[in-house]
């Protein structure tokens, strides 16, 4: 059989939904999400055609990134209580869909995803990655593909250069360089996104960049020498690990 795997990121799923459901946060706008989220979830798998999926939803409690920056993840809006409170109704439905969920303690959904897809695409299978969080464009391969459920379309590395003006495999040092909002990953100060594309260009990975720091007069390099380990700091934070021993079996996941 060729493996066809659809890793969903769950919250990025739900909580989009969410937001768009009319009303006050409480159960009915919950079950609003709910029948919504199912049905994007049989319509990606009518899209996909996958044989085996899976959700993945973030582990409780802060992980290696909090542990190596206090301020990972400052700022972000709750999740809704109501919402929250409602996550294992939505787990049930995407059971009775034939789609299993999981969650690791500590480990990020992205971590988890990342080794999944990485570990199928080893074996000469292949794996979708249903998201809009653009972390996962650094994934980008002949068989690991990312989907924008809503926009129904698959990001490939065509789109990455176009949007970006990089490569997938330059841009976990893109952002390194620019930084990354969404996690309050600062970056260096004053490299904006095109600045970072076009130092990328240059010189080709963010040690290149750093090691001709010395050679660029202005702000721009002064910020480079003097920034250089937070900039190393957020390239490791915005690196998706795709080694994880999850002690997990592929037929697990088939969809029944």
């Amino acid at each position: 059989m060729k493996i066809r795997f659809l890793l969903v990121d769950a919250l990025n799923l739900i909580r989009r939904v969410y937001a768009a459901q009319p009303g006050e946060d409480g159960p009915d706008r919950v079950k609003g999400a709910l029948a919504s989220t199912v049905g994007s979830l049989r319509r990606a798998v009518r899209e996909c055609g996958p044989t085996h999926s899976v959700v993945v939803f973030e582990g409780e409690g802060p992980g290696w990134r909090h542990e190596r920056y206090a301020g990972y993840k400052a700022g972000r809006v709750p999740m809704p209580e109501a919402l929250k409170s409602g996550l294992p109704e939505f787990k049930a439905a995407f059971l009775e869909e034939g789609i299993a969920s999981l969650h690791f303690p500590a480990v990020e959904a992205d971590d988890v995803i990342a080794t999944l897809a990485s570990k199928v695409a080893a074996r000469g299978g292949r794996a979708v990655i249903l998201s809009t969080d653009r972390a996962f464009l650094q994934l980008l391969s002949d068989r690991i593909r990312v989907r924008d459920h809503f926009r129904q379309r698959d990001l490939d590395r065509a789109y990455v250069i176009e949007q970006y003006g990089v490569a997938p495999e330059q841009f976990v040092d893109f952002l390194a360089l620019c930084g990354e909002s969404t996690n309050n990953i600062k970056g260096v100060p004053g490299i904006g996104a095109k600045t970072a594309a076009a130092l990328l260009r240059q010189f080709g990975t963010l040690a290149g960049v750093i090691s001709a720091s010395g050679t660029l007069k202005g702000r721009q390099g002064d910020a480079l020498r003097k920034h250089a380990e937070e900039a190393r700091l957020a390239k490791a934070l915005v690196t998706l690990q795709t080694d994880l021993d999850l002690g997990l079996n592929l037929k697990d996941f088939r969809i029944q």
